[in-house]
Protein backbone atom coordinates (compact mmCIF):
# COMPACT_ATOMS: atom_id res chain seq x y z
CA UNK A 1 0.00 0.00 0.00
CA UNK A 2 1.76 3.16 -1.09
CA UNK A 3 1.00 6.01 1.35
CA UNK A 4 3.24 9.01 1.74
CA UNK A 5 3.59 10.03 5.45
CA UNK A 6 6.10 11.74 4.96
CA UNK A 7 4.28 15.45 5.54
CA UNK A 8 2.88 14.02 9.59
CA UNK A 9 5.80 15.96 10.89
CA UNK A 10 4.35 18.77 9.25
CA UNK A 11 0.82 18.68 10.69
CA UNK A 12 -0.77 20.50 13.39
CA UNK A 13 -4.20 19.20 14.77
CA UNK A 14 -6.60 20.42 17.77
CA UNK A 15 -8.04 17.56 20.34
CA UNK A 16 -11.01 18.70 21.98
CA UNK A 17 -12.34 15.95 24.38
CA UNK A 18 -12.54 14.29 27.87
CA UNK A 19 -9.74 13.83 29.43
CA UNK A 20 -8.50 11.36 31.79
CA UNK A 21 -6.01 9.55 33.63
CA UNK A 22 -5.43 5.96 34.01
CA UNK A 23 -3.76 4.65 36.96
CA UNK A 24 -2.19 0.97 37.64
CA UNK A 25 -1.89 -0.56 41.28
CA UNK A 26 0.25 -3.64 41.36
CA UNK A 27 0.14 -5.66 43.93
CA UNK A 28 0.72 -8.79 45.78
CA UNK A 29 -1.83 -10.77 47.33
CA UNK A 30 -1.34 -13.45 50.22
CA UNK A 31 -3.99 -12.92 53.40
CA UNK A 32 -8.06 -12.46 53.23
CA UNK A 33 -8.60 -9.59 55.68
CA UNK A 34 -9.95 -10.13 58.84
CA UNK A 35 -12.45 -7.07 58.39
CA UNK A 36 -14.10 -8.73 55.64
CA UNK A 37 -14.39 -11.39 52.61
CA UNK A 38 -12.06 -9.82 50.42
CA UNK A 39 -8.31 -9.66 49.14
CA UNK A 40 -5.65 -7.62 50.89
CA UNK A 41 -2.99 -5.99 48.32
CA UNK A 42 0.15 -5.56 49.17
CA UNK A 43 1.34 -2.51 46.81
CA UNK A 44 4.41 -3.12 45.10
CA UNK A 45 4.15 0.09 42.46
CA UNK A 46 1.98 1.99 40.71
CA UNK A 47 1.84 2.92 37.02
CA UNK A 48 0.00 6.36 35.05
CA UNK A 49 -1.21 6.55 31.46
CA UNK A 50 -3.08 9.23 29.08
CA UNK A 51 -6.70 7.85 28.58
CA UNK A 52 -9.70 9.47 26.80
CA UNK A 53 -8.69 11.86 24.53
CA UNK A 54 -5.55 11.96 26.09
CA UNK A 55 -4.91 8.90 24.42
CA UNK A 56 -5.67 10.82 21.27
CA UNK A 57 -2.83 13.29 22.10
CA UNK A 58 -0.81 10.14 22.73
CA UNK A 59 -1.30 8.32 19.36
CA UNK A 60 -1.16 11.93 17.25
CA UNK A 61 1.96 12.84 19.36
CA UNK A 62 3.63 8.99 18.23
CA UNK A 63 3.02 9.64 14.53
CA UNK A 64 4.92 13.14 15.03
CA UNK A 65 1.60 15.59 14.91
CA UNK A 66 1.76 19.06 16.88
CA UNK A 67 -1.40 18.95 19.09
CA UNK A 68 -3.21 21.68 20.72
CA UNK A 69 -5.37 20.25 23.60
CA UNK A 70 -8.71 21.47 24.66
CA UNK A 71 -10.58 19.64 28.00
CA UNK A 72 -11.16 20.38 31.67
CA UNK A 73 -9.74 19.23 34.70
CA UNK A 74 -9.64 19.60 38.71
CA UNK A 75 -7.17 21.44 40.00
CA UNK A 76 -6.09 18.40 42.58
CA UNK A 77 -2.70 16.63 42.33
CA UNK A 78 -4.43 14.13 39.78
CA UNK A 79 -4.59 17.22 37.21
CA UNK A 80 -1.15 18.15 37.81
CA UNK A 81 -0.52 14.94 36.46
CA UNK A 82 -2.22 14.83 33.26
CA UNK A 83 -0.60 17.99 32.71
CA UNK A 84 2.52 16.98 33.34
CA UNK A 85 2.20 14.03 31.13
CA UNK A 86 0.96 15.99 27.99
CA UNK A 87 3.26 18.78 28.61
CA UNK A 88 6.60 16.10 28.84
CA UNK A 89 4.68 14.91 25.35
CA UNK A 90 5.27 18.15 23.61
CA UNK A 91 1.51 19.36 23.58
CA UNK A 92 0.26 22.37 23.72
CA UNK A 93 -2.14 22.86 26.96
CA UNK A 94 -3.08 26.15 27.33
CA UNK A 95 -6.89 24.81 26.21
CA UNK A 96 -6.96 22.75 29.53
CA UNK A 97 -9.22 24.82 32.17
CA UNK A 98 -8.78 23.97 35.83
CA UNK A 99 -12.18 24.21 36.94
CA UNK A 100 -12.66 24.65 40.71
CA UNK A 101 -14.91 21.74 42.30
CA UNK A 102 -14.37 19.45 39.43
CA UNK A 103 -12.65 15.83 39.42
CA UNK A 104 -10.09 14.86 37.30
CA UNK A 105 -11.36 11.69 35.60
CA UNK A 106 -9.31 8.51 36.83
CA UNK A 107 -9.72 5.31 36.68
CA UNK A 108 -8.01 2.83 39.12
CA UNK A 109 -7.10 -0.47 38.04
CA UNK A 110 -5.87 -3.12 41.20
CA UNK A 111 -3.78 -5.60 39.71
CA UNK A 112 -2.78 -8.58 41.59
CA UNK A 113 -1.40 -11.59 40.39
CA UNK A 114 -1.65 -10.96 37.13
CA UNK A 115 -5.54 -10.32 38.27
CA UNK A 116 -7.50 -7.27 37.99
CA UNK A 117 -9.34 -7.36 41.22
CA UNK A 118 -11.12 -4.00 41.33
CA UNK A 119 -11.21 -0.77 39.53
CA UNK A 120 -12.33 2.20 41.08
CA UNK A 121 -13.39 5.43 38.86
CA UNK A 122 -13.20 8.52 40.26
CA UNK A 123 -15.40 11.38 37.82
CA UNK A 124 -17.63 13.39 37.32
CA UNK A 125 -20.56 13.76 34.59
CA UNK A 126 -22.12 17.29 35.02
CA UNK A 127 -21.48 19.75 32.32
CA UNK A 128 -18.91 22.33 32.15
CA UNK A 129 -19.96 25.38 33.90
CA UNK A 130 -20.62 28.58 31.29
CA UNK A 131 -17.66 30.40 32.48
CA UNK A 132 -15.28 27.05 31.60
CA UNK A 133 -17.40 27.13 27.94
CA UNK A 134 -16.64 30.74 27.28
CA UNK A 135 -13.19 29.83 28.46
CA UNK A 136 -12.80 27.24 25.89
CA UNK A 137 -14.45 28.46 23.61
CA UNK A 138 -12.16 31.63 23.01
CA UNK A 139 -9.51 29.30 23.36
CA UNK A 140 -10.86 27.34 20.60
CA UNK A 141 -11.38 30.62 18.31
CA UNK A 142 -7.56 31.72 18.72
CA UNK A 143 -6.22 27.94 17.37
CA UNK A 144 -8.64 26.81 14.82
CA UNK A 145 -7.55 29.28 12.45
CA UNK A 146 -3.98 27.90 12.60
CA UNK A 147 -4.61 24.18 12.70
CA UNK A 148 -5.27 21.46 9.72
CA UNK A 149 -7.99 19.58 11.55
CA UNK A 150 -9.86 19.32 14.85
CA UNK A 151 -10.49 16.03 16.27
CA UNK A 152 -13.06 15.62 18.99
CA UNK A 153 -13.10 12.65 21.87
CA UNK A 154 -16.16 12.87 23.35
CA UNK A 155 -16.44 10.31 26.50
CA UNK A 156 -19.66 11.63 28.08
CA UNK A 157 -17.85 13.28 30.57
CA UNK A 158 -19.92 16.89 30.50
CA UNK A 159 -17.47 18.66 28.29
CA UNK A 160 -18.79 18.02 24.97
CA UNK A 161 -22.46 19.06 24.35
CA UNK A 162 -24.55 20.53 21.49
CA UNK A 163 -23.51 24.05 22.43
CA UNK A 164 -19.95 23.37 22.33
CA UNK A 165 -20.50 21.09 19.21
CA UNK A 166 -22.35 24.34 17.00
CA UNK A 167 -19.84 26.50 18.21
CA UNK A 168 -16.82 24.18 17.63
CA UNK A 169 -18.25 23.92 14.20
CA UNK A 170 -19.43 27.40 13.62
CA UNK A 171 -15.58 28.13 13.92
CA UNK A 172 -14.26 25.26 11.71
CA UNK A 173 -16.88 26.50 8.98
CA UNK A 174 -15.74 30.15 9.23
CA UNK A 175 -12.20 28.81 8.54
CA UNK A 176 -12.81 25.87 6.63
CA UNK A 177 -11.68 23.46 8.97
CA UNK A 178 -12.63 19.89 8.98
CA UNK A 179 -14.10 18.61 11.96
CA UNK A 180 -14.34 14.11 13.02
CA UNK A 181 -15.84 12.90 15.96
CA UNK A 182 -15.77 10.26 17.95
CA UNK A 183 -19.25 9.99 19.58
CA UNK A 184 -20.56 8.76 22.56
CA UNK A 185 -24.72 8.64 23.19
CA UNK A 186 -28.13 7.88 21.80
CA UNK A 187 -28.29 10.55 19.78
CA UNK A 188 -26.05 11.48 16.98
CA UNK A 189 -28.11 14.70 15.87
CA UNK A 190 -25.68 16.50 18.76
CA UNK A 191 -22.85 16.00 16.41
CA UNK A 192 -25.09 18.00 13.59
CA UNK A 193 -22.24 19.75 10.93
CA UNK A 194 -19.84 17.46 12.05
CA UNK A 195 -17.63 16.36 8.61
CA UNK A 196 -17.48 12.96 9.71
CA UNK A 197 -17.85 11.24 12.72
CA UNK A 198 -16.70 7.67 13.63
CA UNK A 199 -18.56 5.42 16.24
CA UNK A 200 -17.81 1.60 16.58
CA UNK A 201 -20.49 -0.94 15.74
CA UNK A 202 -21.81 -1.69 19.06
CA UNK A 203 -22.71 2.43 19.16
CA UNK A 204 -23.53 3.08 15.31
CA UNK A 205 -26.44 0.12 16.58
CA UNK A 206 -28.08 1.84 19.34
CA UNK A 207 -28.10 5.22 17.96
CA UNK A 208 -29.98 3.75 14.37
CA UNK A 209 -32.11 1.91 16.85
CA UNK A 210 -31.14 -1.28 14.67
CA UNK A 211 -29.59 -4.42 15.97
CA UNK A 212 -26.53 -4.62 13.11
CA UNK A 213 -26.08 -8.94 12.58
CA UNK A 214 -24.87 -8.81 9.17
CA UNK A 215 -23.87 -6.92 5.98
CA UNK A 216 -26.92 -5.83 5.23
CA UNK A 217 -28.43 -4.25 8.31
CA UNK A 218 -25.16 -2.45 8.70
CA UNK A 219 -25.75 -0.83 5.40
CA UNK A 220 -28.94 0.02 6.56
CA UNK A 221 -28.04 1.43 10.07
CA UNK A 222 -25.08 3.40 7.86
CA UNK A 223 -28.11 5.02 5.98
CA UNK A 224 -30.11 6.13 8.71
CA UNK A 225 -27.91 7.89 10.38
CA UNK A 226 -26.49 10.16 7.32
CA UNK A 227 -30.15 10.98 7.36
CA UNK A 228 -30.80 11.05 10.55
CA UNK A 229 -28.01 12.87 12.15
CA UNK A 230 -27.28 15.99 10.09
CA UNK A 231 -23.53 15.02 9.29
CA UNK A 232 -21.38 14.29 6.37
CA UNK A 233 -19.45 10.99 6.56
CA UNK A 234 -19.86 8.15 8.68
CA UNK A 235 -16.68 5.61 9.40
CA UNK A 236 -18.16 2.87 11.27
CA UNK A 237 -15.32 0.51 12.88
CA UNK A 238 -16.08 -3.18 13.14
CA UNK A 239 -13.33 -4.24 15.39
CA UNK A 240 -11.47 -7.51 13.71
CA UNK A 241 -14.01 -6.78 10.79
CA UNK A 242 -12.51 -3.72 9.96
CA UNK A 243 -14.16 -0.73 8.76
CA UNK A 244 -16.79 0.90 6.32
CA UNK A 245 -17.26 4.48 5.03
CA UNK A 246 -20.53 6.08 4.03
CA UNK A 247 -21.01 9.11 2.16
CA UNK A 248 -24.30 10.34 1.12
CA UNK A 249 -24.95 9.45 -2.63
CA UNK A 250 -22.24 7.17 -2.19
CA UNK A 251 -21.49 3.54 -1.88
CA UNK A 252 -20.20 1.97 1.07
CA UNK A 253 -16.73 1.32 1.13
CA UNK A 254 -15.54 -1.61 3.34
CA UNK A 255 -12.06 -2.32 4.24
CA UNK A 256 -10.93 -5.26 6.32
CA UNK A 257 -8.77 -5.49 9.35
CA UNK A 258 -4.92 -5.22 8.66
CA UNK A 259 -4.54 -7.06 12.39
CA UNK A 260 -2.66 -10.03 12.21
CA UNK A 261 -3.99 -11.57 16.08
CA UNK A 262 -6.33 -9.26 17.89
CA UNK A 263 -5.08 -8.82 21.81
CA UNK A 264 -6.84 -5.78 22.74
CA UNK A 265 -9.38 -3.34 21.71
CA UNK A 266 -9.71 -0.98 23.74
CA UNK A 267 -8.29 2.19 22.61
CA UNK A 268 -8.05 1.25 19.53
CA UNK A 269 -10.89 4.43 18.88
CA UNK A 270 -8.74 6.85 19.84
CA UNK A 271 -5.86 5.30 17.78
CA UNK A 272 -8.65 5.49 14.13
CA UNK A 273 -9.12 8.81 15.07
CA UNK A 274 -5.74 9.92 15.62
CA UNK A 275 -4.79 8.37 12.77
CA UNK A 276 -7.78 9.64 10.25
CA UNK A 277 -6.93 12.94 11.71
CA UNK A 278 -3.42 13.11 10.97
CA UNK A 279 -3.95 11.09 7.51
CA UNK A 280 -6.33 14.57 6.69
CA UNK A 281 -4.35 17.07 7.95
CA UNK A 282 -1.31 15.47 6.02
CA UNK A 283 -3.24 16.06 2.48
CA UNK A 284 -4.50 12.74 2.01
CA UNK A 285 -7.41 11.61 0.17
CA UNK A 286 -10.35 10.35 2.63
CA UNK A 287 -10.48 7.03 1.43
CA UNK A 288 -6.65 6.85 1.85
CA UNK A 289 -6.89 8.50 4.86
CA UNK A 290 -9.53 5.97 6.35
CA UNK A 291 -7.15 3.00 4.97
CA UNK A 292 -4.67 4.27 6.92
CA UNK A 293 -6.46 4.59 10.38
CA UNK A 294 -7.58 0.99 9.00
CA UNK A 295 -3.89 0.03 9.09
CA UNK A 296 -2.99 1.93 12.41
CA UNK A 297 -6.39 0.01 13.93
CA UNK A 298 -4.66 -3.12 12.61
CA UNK A 299 -1.60 -2.55 14.64
CA UNK A 300 -3.14 -1.30 17.75
CA UNK A 301 -5.61 -4.30 18.33
CA UNK A 302 -2.12 -6.28 18.57
CA UNK A 303 -1.05 -4.98 21.68
CA UNK A 304 -2.50 -5.19 25.29
CA UNK A 305 -4.58 -1.44 26.85
CA UNK A 306 -4.37 1.92 25.43
CA UNK A 307 -2.00 1.65 23.17
CA UNK A 308 -0.19 4.08 20.35
CA UNK A 309 1.10 3.73 16.54
CA UNK A 310 4.52 5.11 15.63
CA UNK A 311 5.56 6.22 11.83
CA UNK A 312 8.17 3.21 12.49
CA UNK A 313 4.83 0.53 13.07
CA UNK A 314 2.70 2.12 10.25
CA UNK A 315 5.40 1.82 7.81
CA UNK A 316 5.76 -1.65 8.49
CA UNK A 317 2.70 -2.30 8.18
CA UNK A 318 2.21 -0.37 4.86
CA UNK A 319 5.07 -2.12 3.53
CA UNK A 320 6.94 0.93 2.86
CA UNK A 321 10.37 -0.42 4.69
CA UNK A 322 12.99 -2.47 3.83
CA UNK A 323 12.17 -5.87 2.91
CA UNK A 324 14.45 -7.31 5.71
CA UNK A 325 12.01 -5.65 8.20
CA UNK A 326 10.13 -8.12 10.30
CA UNK A 327 7.17 -6.82 12.69
CA UNK A 328 8.15 -9.62 15.19
CA UNK A 329 11.82 -8.07 15.90
CA UNK A 330 11.63 -5.43 18.04
CA UNK A 331 14.29 -3.07 19.93
CA UNK A 332 14.65 -3.63 23.74
CA UNK A 333 12.88 -0.04 24.10
CA UNK A 334 9.95 -1.20 22.12
CA UNK A 335 9.67 -4.68 23.95
CA UNK A 336 9.38 -3.40 27.13
CA UNK A 337 6.79 -0.81 26.46
CA UNK A 338 4.92 -3.59 25.15
CA UNK A 339 5.69 -5.96 28.14
CA UNK A 340 4.45 -3.00 30.75
CA UNK A 341 1.20 -2.81 28.91
CA UNK A 342 0.71 -7.00 28.43
CA UNK A 343 1.44 -7.25 32.50
CA UNK A 344 -1.28 -4.78 32.69
CA UNK A 345 -3.60 -6.88 30.95
CA UNK A 346 -2.56 -9.89 33.36
CA UNK A 347 -0.84 -11.62 30.67
CA UNK A 348 1.86 -14.40 31.26
CA UNK A 349 5.08 -13.56 29.43
CA UNK A 350 7.81 -16.31 28.59
CA UNK A 351 11.14 -15.49 27.68
CA UNK A 352 13.99 -17.91 26.19
CA UNK A 353 17.13 -16.96 24.92
CA UNK A 354 19.86 -18.63 22.37
CA UNK A 355 21.98 -18.24 19.57
CA UNK A 356 19.42 -20.67 17.76
CA UNK A 357 22.13 -20.98 14.73
CA UNK A 358 20.76 -23.62 12.45
CA UNK A 359 16.98 -24.34 13.53
CA UNK A 360 16.78 -27.90 14.49
CA UNK A 361 13.46 -30.04 16.23
CA UNK A 362 14.90 -28.85 19.69
CA UNK A 363 14.29 -25.84 19.30
CA UNK A 364 10.96 -25.89 17.87
CA UNK A 365 10.10 -28.18 20.61
CA UNK A 366 11.78 -25.22 23.26
CA UNK A 367 9.32 -22.48 21.63
CA UNK A 368 6.46 -24.90 21.51
CA UNK A 369 6.44 -25.87 25.33
CA UNK A 370 7.71 -22.58 25.92
CA UNK A 371 4.43 -20.72 24.33
CA UNK A 372 2.29 -23.44 26.11
CA UNK A 373 3.34 -21.87 29.79
CA UNK A 374 2.01 -18.28 28.90
CA UNK A 375 0.10 -15.99 26.88
CA UNK A 376 2.97 -14.30 25.14
CA UNK A 377 6.06 -15.97 24.19
CA UNK A 378 9.61 -13.75 23.41
CA UNK A 379 12.53 -15.01 22.19
CA UNK A 380 16.21 -13.45 23.04
CA UNK A 381 18.66 -13.77 20.16
CA UNK A 382 22.68 -13.74 20.28
CA UNK A 383 23.82 -11.06 18.04
CA UNK A 384 26.40 -12.44 15.46
CA UNK A 385 29.80 -11.32 17.87
CA UNK A 386 27.85 -12.65 20.80
CA UNK A 387 27.65 -16.53 18.96
CA UNK A 388 31.24 -15.74 17.72
CA UNK A 389 32.15 -15.80 21.28
CA UNK A 390 29.90 -18.32 22.72
CA UNK A 391 30.69 -21.18 19.28
CA UNK A 392 33.80 -19.85 17.96
CA UNK A 393 35.48 -17.79 14.66
CA UNK A 394 33.61 -19.93 12.38
CA UNK A 395 30.33 -19.10 13.36
CA UNK A 396 27.48 -18.22 13.03
CA UNK A 397 26.55 -20.28 9.93
CA UNK A 398 23.37 -18.27 9.65
CA UNK A 399 23.29 -14.02 10.00
CA UNK A 400 21.27 -12.57 12.74
CA UNK A 401 19.39 -11.36 9.93
CA UNK A 402 18.34 -14.25 8.64
CA UNK A 403 17.83 -16.03 12.17
CA UNK A 404 15.50 -13.12 12.79
CA UNK A 405 13.45 -13.99 9.98
CA UNK A 406 13.75 -17.75 10.04
CA UNK A 407 12.29 -17.27 13.50
CA UNK A 408 9.44 -15.10 12.63
CA UNK A 409 7.75 -17.27 11.19
CA UNK A 410 7.22 -19.68 13.70
CA UNK A 411 3.46 -19.28 15.54
CA UNK A 412 5.09 -19.92 18.79
CA UNK A 413 7.19 -17.13 18.61
CA UNK A 414 5.44 -13.34 19.16
CA UNK A 415 8.06 -11.35 19.83
CA UNK A 416 12.11 -11.27 19.47
CA UNK A 417 15.02 -8.89 20.30
CA UNK A 418 18.71 -9.30 19.40
CA UNK A 419 21.08 -8.79 22.36
CA UNK A 420 24.37 -9.03 23.13
CA UNK A 421 26.33 -11.80 25.77
CA UNK A 422 26.27 -9.31 28.68
CA UNK A 423 23.14 -7.28 27.92
CA UNK A 424 20.81 -10.01 29.04
CA UNK A 425 20.15 -9.35 32.23
CA UNK A 426 19.39 -6.27 31.35
CA UNK A 427 16.64 -7.46 28.78
CA UNK A 428 15.24 -9.47 31.83
CA UNK A 429 15.20 -6.81 33.86
CA UNK A 430 13.07 -4.48 31.04
CA UNK A 431 11.15 -7.20 29.93
CA UNK A 432 10.44 -8.52 33.34
CA UNK A 433 9.00 -12.37 31.97
CA UNK A 434 7.16 -14.13 34.76
CA UNK A 435 8.73 -17.75 33.56
CA UNK A 436 12.22 -17.79 31.75
CA UNK A 437 12.88 -21.41 29.60
CA UNK A 438 15.81 -23.33 28.34
CA UNK A 439 16.15 -26.92 27.37
CA UNK A 440 16.85 -29.43 30.28
CA UNK A 441 20.55 -30.51 29.03
CA UNK A 442 20.55 -27.13 31.14
CA UNK A 443 20.94 -27.12 34.81
CA UNK A 444 18.45 -24.53 36.91
CA UNK A 445 21.53 -23.27 38.73
CA UNK A 446 23.55 -22.65 35.25
CA UNK A 447 20.77 -20.75 33.79
CA UNK A 448 22.01 -16.87 33.21
CA UNK A 449 19.41 -14.41 34.89
CA UNK A 450 17.66 -17.20 37.28
CA UNK A 451 18.57 -14.95 40.25
CA UNK A 452 16.97 -11.96 38.71
CA UNK A 453 13.67 -13.73 37.78
CA UNK A 454 13.41 -15.44 41.24
CA UNK A 455 13.89 -12.49 43.40
CA UNK A 456 10.59 -10.73 41.48
CA UNK A 457 9.22 -13.49 41.87
CA UNK A 458 8.99 -15.40 38.68
CA UNK A 459 10.68 -18.41 38.13
CA UNK A 460 12.91 -20.42 35.80
CA UNK A 461 11.16 -23.99 33.52
CA UNK A 462 13.62 -26.54 32.19
CA UNK A 463 11.95 -27.81 29.27
CA UNK A 464 12.35 -31.34 28.33
CA UNK A 465 14.50 -31.94 26.07
CA UNK A 466 14.71 -36.08 24.97
CA UNK A 467 16.95 -35.49 21.70
CA UNK A 468 20.61 -35.64 21.52
CA UNK A 469 20.56 -32.96 19.22
CA UNK A 470 22.01 -29.55 18.71
CA UNK A 471 23.06 -26.98 16.23
CA UNK A 472 26.87 -27.62 16.70
CA UNK A 473 26.61 -31.43 15.77
CA UNK A 474 24.55 -30.68 12.87
CA UNK A 475 27.16 -28.13 11.62
CA UNK A 476 30.22 -30.27 12.25
CA UNK A 477 28.49 -33.62 10.66
CA UNK A 478 28.18 -31.50 7.09
CA UNK A 479 31.62 -30.08 7.40
CA UNK A 480 32.95 -33.88 8.20
CA UNK A 481 30.55 -35.21 5.09
CA UNK A 482 32.03 -32.04 2.87
CA UNK A 483 35.05 -32.90 3.67
CA UNK A 484 35.01 -36.86 3.20
CA UNK A 485 37.05 -38.33 0.15
CA UNK A 486 33.42 -38.67 -1.75
CA UNK A 487 33.52 -34.92 -2.02
CA UNK A 488 36.85 -34.01 -2.44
Amino acid sequence: MNIDISKFDQTRLMVIGDLMIDEYVWGKVDRISPEAPVQVVAVKNQDYTLGGSGNVVNNLMALGARVSVLGVIGKGSDGKLLLNKLDALGADTRGIIQEPGRHTTKKTRVIAEHQQVLRIDRETKKEISAQTFKSIIKHAEKIIPDVDVILISDYGKGLINRAMIKSLVQIAQKHNKITIADPKGLDFTKYAGVNLLTPNKREASLASGMEITDARTLAEAGKVLLDKSGIEKLLITCGKEGMILFEKDGKPAKMATKAREVYDVSGAGDTVLAALGIGIAAGLPLKTAVSLANTAAGIVVGKVGTATVTQKELLQALKLTDAETVPKHKTLKELSELCRKLQKDRKRIVLTNGCFDLLHVGHIKLFAASKKLGDVMIVAIDDDDSVRRLKGPDRPVISVTERVRILSALDSVDYMVVFANSELNKIIERIRPDILTKGSNYDSEEVLGRDIVENYGGRVELIPITEEISSTQIINTIKKSDKSPQNS
